[in-house]
């Protein structure tokens, strides 16, 4: 009975997300886990090592329009798998949206495969945490952070 209950509420989330999204000429940027060493107060920067590039646009699922001046959060591993403040960094769309984010690539955190996590924030727009997974042997990527309108 349990599990019948779980199936139906999974279900009915998984419907509720659909028509959501479903309102939204831009699909938001699917939420991810924020992990346990997300700290406030990174150093405002677009650099923290080199070889891998992280690009993308800040938009509304609106409208698809550019938010300028959001506020992205970054921290990721270092080369070596571990977290320090050396790897975050807090970066600001330009007024077209566009933010870019240069790093190594992040090292492998225990089991869990490379990734970066981003939290931004924009007034007017629902918080979004989410991860970024950079594809092995990859140099660059764009991924676009599409934020929810808050009514």
């Amino acid at each position: 009975m349990i599990m019948k209950l779980l199936t139906i509420l999974a279900l009915t989330l998984s419907l509720a997300a659909a028509s959501a999204a479903a309102e939204y000429r831009c699909p938001p940027t699917a939420p991810d886990a924020d992990g346990p060493f997300y700290r406030a107060g990174a150093p405002v920067r677009n650099r923290i090592g080199t070889g891998y590039l992280l690009m993308g646009q800040v938009k509304s699922a609106a409208d698809c329009s550019p938010i300028a001046g959001a506020k992205v959060e970054v921290w990721t591993t270092g080369p070596d798998g571990r977290y320090d403040d050396r790897w975050r960094a807090t970066l600001f769309a330009r007024e077209d949206g566009r933010y870019f984010f240069e790093s190594h690539f992040p090292g492998r955190y225990g089991s869990r495969p490379p990734h970066i996590h981003l939290l931004v924030t924009a007034p007017g727009f629902a918080e979004l945490i989410t991860q970024h997974y950079p594809v092995p042997g990859s140099a660059e990527t764009i991924f676009d952070l599409v934020l929810i309108p808050t009514p």
